[in-house]
């Protein structure tokens, strides 16, 4: 659920953020104070050509000062010099412009950019059991779209809004210098504006809330089904999920129609208040008789008073959104991993590989263990296959090692020491994986095989490859090393996947090894390529393998069978027979009458 931040400790965060770009920000600000006086000189050439040429009143004061005897004194010089302002202001306006978005541009940015690699770090570092609560599509919006409104906020929102508040305290005070009374009126307007605005604001964010949560979801349906293409194309579902899409979507359409509504009534009254205020003005201004061109050029300033007002009106609707969003995007930075590294925790090069369960158990949620009371040892170098019906928690078990999560009771010890002890990179530093399902990244094949190591040589990875009976099939490729394996390695076959990611676990060379149902998804022809590379693999290595196959487990040392979280029998690899299910809550005595060694 998104935590929904004070307003001020929301701004706080902002400022946090934003602080190390404060050179940016400083430009951008130097840069609106040029937009007062700007707004100011636009009217200024026609009160002149009014007031000074056509009914030849006295120049303004400053103007006297400013302009030289033979300009003043000649209706044709002074015309010269209102064109002359008209596009001197109008150049001066559009470079003014051009170099606020340039400058905006590059620092909203360089501060998305921050931002979203600052959330994606974050992102990889939380645990698993958030991702497999949240699901991915979630994160994806957060980084993607959610990230987007600190840059919103800041150079598209913020600037804005105190470039409209400049320009208007400067307008007020040019109208108080022509005439106390209008200045006056026109002011009144304001506070029926900002108390508007403030009526609306709460309602706005909550509305922006709901839009993201909707959106999000929808991109859930995108995400899960794309990642799930074969599935839905073998069961003939496209027009059923493209249905659930509409669904959502429309779900989204609906609430960013209500928000437009919300938004759009806020304009109208906004408009509404604008307007009255611009009648009072021209109503008091012919009242109190002003010159022609004292009247036009205060109707102009009228205009550049308001434009800010509405400017505020509108930055302060669209904030909402961005505020919501930067709400969800500082709830995922809050997010806190399950798995933490403790103050000082002790580095390892390189272990031995004695492993040890000591009365382990572990929940996903509360009341319903996964895991109950583990108790094993195995010798540095020992391979110990783990077999059980599925969901008998052998993969969970092997989770534990690599501290994907953590034993909710008893300790798990590496060499004698707990796991929670080490440096979290360094003890995963000392396991190559092998997974059921092998991930490859959409990049080459030998960048996929150095996945393990980045920097490792040419012939590093052709010698890994080759112990991994890859070699052969990667040559006969017609770009061989070079060739693209397509997203999530789908342009390869599952043996020629498998064989791939055991040569990174032969490149990666770790003291320890998992192989959770290696050759559970390969023909019986591939899977002696794999087994005989395995065995290679697991030559001097402590090795974890999960199987359901006999001949998988047939090098194994012991194997350790678990049902229902227990562990009913310690067998040689010979023997591997069903369990009869978990005996006791205190495995200590079921098997060998305490630990069980291997």
């Amino acid at each position: 659920m998104t935590a929904r931040l004070n307003n001020w400790v929301l701004y706080r965060r902002l400022c946090q953020q934003v602080w190390p770009y404060w050179r940016y920000i400083l430009g951008i600000f130097l840069l609106s104070l040029l937009s007062p006086p700007l707004a100011a000189l636009t009217p200024l050439p026609l009160k002149i050509a009014v007031d000074n040429i056509i009914d030849h009143h006295p120049l303004p004061r400053f103007l006297a000062v400013l302009l030289p005897e033979n300009v003043k004194h000649s209706d044709g010089r002074l015309l010269l010099f209102a064109v002359a302002l008209v596009v001197g202001v109008a150049l001066l306006t559009q470079l003014r412009d051009f170099a606020n978005s340039l400058l905006t541009t590059y620092a909203g940015e360089k501060l998305l950019r921050g931002f979203r690699a600052r959330l994606f770090r974050h992102v990889q570092r939380l645990s698993l059991s958030y991702h497999d609560t949240k699901g991915t599509a979630d994160s994806v919006y957060r980084i993607q779209y959610d990230a987007a409104a600190l840059q919103n906020i800041t150079v598209d929102g913020v600037m804005p809004f105190f470039t409209s508040a400049l320009t208007f305290t400067t307008t007020i005070c040019i109208i108080v210098g022509i005439n106390w009374r209008i200045a006056l009126v026109a002011l009144a307007v304001s506070p029926a504006i900002f108390f508007v605005i403030r009526t609306y604001r709460r309602r706005l964010r909550s509305q922006a809330r709901e839009v993201k949560k909707l959106e999000s979801s929808a991109l859930g349906v995108v995400h899960e089904v794309l990642g799930a293409a074969r599935v839905v194309k073998a069961f003939g579902q496209e027009d059923r999920e493209g249905e659930r899409f509409v669904a959502k979507s429309n779900e989204g359409m609906r609430a960013r129609i209500r928000q437009v509504f919300m938004q759009g009534g806020l304009g109208i009254l906004v408009a509404l208040l604008t307007a009255l205020g611009t009648a009072a003005v021209l109503y008091i201004g012919v009242q109190d008789k002003l010159t022609t061109g004292n009247l036009v050029y205060v109707m102009g300033l009228i205009s550049q008073l308001y434009a800010p007002l509405k400017t505020i009106g509108k930055k302060m609707a669209t904030m909402q959104t961005h505020l919501a969003g930067a709400e969800r995007a500082f709830a995922l930075l809050d997010e806190t991993p399950d798995v933490v590294e403790k103050p000082g925790a002790r580095p390892l090069a390189r272990a031995r590989g004695a492993m040890a369960f000591r009365n382990v158990s572990f929940a996903y949620e509360k009341d319903r263990p996964v895991l109950r009371n583990i108790s094993f040892e195995i010798e540095p170098g020992a391979c110990l296959g783990i077999a059980g019906t599925t969901g008998a928690g052998k993969t969970t078990l092997v989770n534990l090692l690599t501290r994907f999560y953590d034993p909710t009771a008893g300790q798990i010890l590496l060499d004698g020491t707990d796991l929670r002890d080490f440096n979290l990179a360094d003890l995963r530093n000392q396991f190559a994986i092998v997974l059921q399902e092998p991930v490859l990244f959409s990049t080459s094949i030998a960048e996929n095989v150095a996945y393990a190591r980045p920097g490792a040589s040419e012939d590093e990875i052709i010698a890994a490859t080759r112990a991994a009976n890859a070699h052969d099939f990667i040559v006969r490729l017609p770009q061989g090393y070079e060739t693209l394996v397509g997203e999530r390695g789908m342009r390869l076959s599952g043996g020629e996947r498998q064989r791939i990611s055991i040569a990174r676990a032969f490149l990666k060379d770790a003291p320890m090894l998992i192989l959770d149902e290696p050759t559970s998804s390969v023909d019986v022809r591939t899977e002696a390529a794999i087994v005989e590379a395995m065995e290679r693999l697991m030559r001097g290595r402590t090795t974890f393998i999960i199987a359901h196959r006999p001949s998988t487990l047939k090098h194994c040392n012991r194997v350790l069978r678990i049902e229902r979280g227990c562990i009913v029998g310690l067998e040689s690899a010979a023997s591997v027979t069903e369990g009869e299910g978990c005996p006791s809550d205190n495995l200590a005595e079921a098997v060998h009458g305490g630990t069980a060694h291997v």
